[in-house]
């Protein structure tokens, strides 16, 4: 008989670098709309009061949001794998829980863009029979990844589930 596998709290922490990769993230986002906006005003006269408007209010939005969010975010985002399942938590106004039993798994994956290769984090993609979609966790440390990836292909290789 199959083990039951309940929704709980994961135990792990993402890498702490998370913080400052969000951070960065979201500074060059803001950084690049304050620039179009700031170069828009100095091009287009008549619509200058408007655009410099717009930017104000995305310099009083985004840089709270760029330095709150990150460190909400990372208080909240968690994960752990079991032999049964692997367990997620993301999301920082909107939390996801998610719980993804190893039976149901199809693939793993793990991926790390520029910026992320630049903190040395990675992203694991977790890919099961579930029209909820993939779990992916990110902000880990990009040797803890392959890691983790290593493992959820062994536990799911070993582990007799149809996958769907």
């Amino acid at each position: 008989m199959e083990e039951q596998v309940r929704l709980r709290p994961p135990a792990n922490r993402v890498d702490p670098r998370a913080v400052r990769y969000w951070m960065t993230g979201e500074a060059i986002t803001n950084g690049v709309v304050a620039l179009v906006l700031g170069v828009l005003a100095f091009l287009i006269p008549p619509a200058r009061p408007w655009l410099l408007l717009a930017l104000g209010i995305v310099l009083v939005i985004g840089i709270p949001y760029m330095i709150v969010m990150p460190i909400w975010r990372y208080r909240v985002h968690r994960w752990e794998i079991t032999e049964d399942a692997v367990y997620t938590r993301s999301g920082w106004l909107w939390q996801e829980w998610r719980v993804a039993p190893m039976s149901r798994i199809q693939t793993v994956d793990t991926k790390r863009g520029p910026l992320e290769q630049a903190f040395r984090l990675s992203s694991v993609t977790v890919t099961t029979a579930s029209a909820a979609g993939p779990i992916t966790i990110k902000g880990l440390d990009h040797e803890v990844a392959a890691e983790l990836a290593d493992t959820l292909t062994e536990v799911t290789q070993a582990n007799r589930g149809d996958a769907t």
